[in-house]
């Protein structure tokens, strides 16, 4: 669906990050590894264009460990890339960012010429929880909400190293339609940007695809093959408590009940695209993304004037 959602502050970070870097060494992006796809935001990918990246599947203690594998292996096979999965809680692994940046960069490091690093990513993708876990301490506001962090931080994670930290920032218009559906779903959107039953009934249909199973456990339901994606949403709100007066199902609590049960993991360990299947949804984004392009373009070509007199030919001057 059409969700689109970038609030003010977001083209101040853009510029911010436009003009850090130049001294950065290291790019850090933060992804959602139940979504890494979705949550790879492109107008960070040209921002940062050239710069040594590492890619960090947040979250996998949420995501499909076979699919999160497949994503870590599409993106070790970028020139200039590494990628590594953690939950950035758990301190150990979250140690693993300093190391892999000093591979990436071997000729950065020490007092004379100190790493420099920019961490980035959308809304809500935990990058705060990942800051607080590196320094050992409350360096960056979190919340539940997208969008905590509204201005650049500058943090040294070791005596050497210098982490610049930047607010979420998603794109100016979603291309891929199943990205926007997924981003709400993840919580990295703002709330009046998007209906939640229209979400909660794309991330249903992404789900019982390929973990069925674990929709039927949780909410005891039979086979429903042959429902609807709003038909499977009304059963859920039919087990969790979302029926109204004379057994009519209050849709927006269903709604509410299927998307705080993924965000929660409550229905285990779910990753809502591969990467062969993200690669052809934005070829199809951009496709159609031309074809709107050439509609408009046909269409003010239409509303010119022509040049064989449509128009009064101008007064001769004097």
């Amino acid at each position: 669906m059409p969700i689109q959602w970038f609030p003010g502050h977001m083209h101040a970070t853009r510029k911010a990050i436009a003009e850090r870097m130049p001294e950065i060494d290291v790019v850090i992006e933060l992804l959602d590894a139940r979504l890494p796809g979705s949550s790879a935001n492109p107008l960070l990918a040209e921002l940062t264009r050239g710069k040594p990246a590492l890619k960090v599947l947040n979250k996998q203690d949420l995501a499909d460990p076979d699919i999160t594998a497949q994503w870590l292996a599409h993106y070790q096979a970028q020139p200039g890339t590494q990628a590594l999965a953690l939950d950035a809680s758990a301190t150990a692994p979250a140690r693993q960012l300093v190391a892999a940046c000093r591979t990436l960069a071997p000729l950065r490091g020490g007092m004379v010429k100190p790493l420099r690093v920019l961490i980035c990513g959308i809304p809500n993708v935990g990058k705060s929880t990942l800051i607080n876990t590196l320094m050992g301490q409350r360096a960056a506001k979190t919340g539940d909400e997208p969008g905590i962090t509204k201005s650049e931080q500058r943090l040294m994670l070791a005596s050497d190293v210098t982490l610049f930290d930047t607010p979420g920032m998603l794109w100016p218009r979603i291309t891929v339609a199943q990205s926007g559906d997924f981003l709400a779903a993840a919580g990295n959107i703002g709330r009046n940007a998007y209906d939640e039953e229209s979400v909660a009934m794309a991330l249903l249909a992404a789900v019982r695809a390929r973990y069925g199973q674990r929709l039927r456990e949780r909410y005891k339901l039979p086979d429903f093959a042959s429902l609807s994606d709003e038909a499977l949403l009304a059963e859920v709100g039919r087990k969790r408590g979302g029926l109204l007066p004379g057994g009519r199902v209050n849709m927006q609590k269903a709604a509410e009940v299927a998307l705080n049960d993924f965000r929660a993991g409550t229905w285990g360990r779910i990753t809502l695209e591969t990467p062969e299947q993200f690669t052809q949804w934005w070829a199809q984004g951009l496709a159609d993304d031309a074809q709107r392009a050439a509609r408009r373009a046909a269409l003010l070509a239409k509303k010119k004037p022509s040049r064989g007199g449509d128009a009064p030919a101008p007064e001769p001057a004097g």
